[in-house]
């Protein structure tokens, strides 16, 4: 059965990292949105003499936020489509939230819920300084709001979202990422998806 695994959390969590861990395993059709849409969305804000880095913009969520995360469906919808399995990285909080996104995106690669295992990783950190030292260290520029602000960002660290799609329990797992990713933990990653 083809399997759409999704990796939400917050920044600093390592969704990527988790998701990199399983694909050694299995193979899938790799889509982080900030690989996906980064390039183009900071165009977009260069031109219009934003901060490139600024996610956390007005202009952002209003113009560029959908469109990253809505380009990255549709390359995860010909994936499916061609039979490929998918792991898709970012926090998608509003897509959490809409019960009928998931159908959408099945019913748009012409299959259903019997044919493709979906599950959603949430990835959390119960050691904030080990998250505000992951962001320090892959040394972005979209991350300097969050180092700046860090005590409004803070308190994300932990954060669950809301998930409204109609799947089991079985089908999500809150992962916490403190600590060394050992092979105990990689082995209950891989069990989770796989099964």
């Amino acid at each position: 059965m083809q399997k759409l695994v999704f990796f939400v959390g917050v920044a600093g969590t390592g969704k990527t990292t988790v998701a990199k861990v399983i694909s050694k395993e299995m193979p899938a059709a790799f889509l982080d949105r900030d690989t996906v849409g980064g390039r183009f969305v900071e165009a977009i804000l260069e031109m219009r003499g934003l901060d490139k880095n600024d996610r956390d913009s007005q202009f952002y969520k209003e113009n560029l936020r959908d469109l990253e995360y809505d380009t990255t469906k549709d390359i995860c919808i010909e994936n499916l489509a061609a039979g490929q399995n998918v792991f898709m990285i970012s926090p998608f909080t509003a897509e959490l939230k809409n019960k009928q996104w998931i159908e959408d995106v099945l019913a748009a690669a012409g299959l259903t819920k019997e044919q493709v295992d979906v599950k959603v990783i949430v990835v959390t950190l119960q050691d904030i300084e080990l998250q505000h030292q992951r962001i320090v260290d892959r040394r972005t520029e979209r991350d300097r709001w969050k180092l700046d602000n860090w005590g409004d960002f803070e308190k994300r660290v932990d954060f669950v979202p809301q998930i409204n799609w109609d799947l089991p329990e079985s089908s999500v797992l809150v992962f916490d990422n403190s600590g060394e990713l050992t092979e105990e933990k990689r082995q209950q990653l891989i069990r989770f998806v796989s099964n």
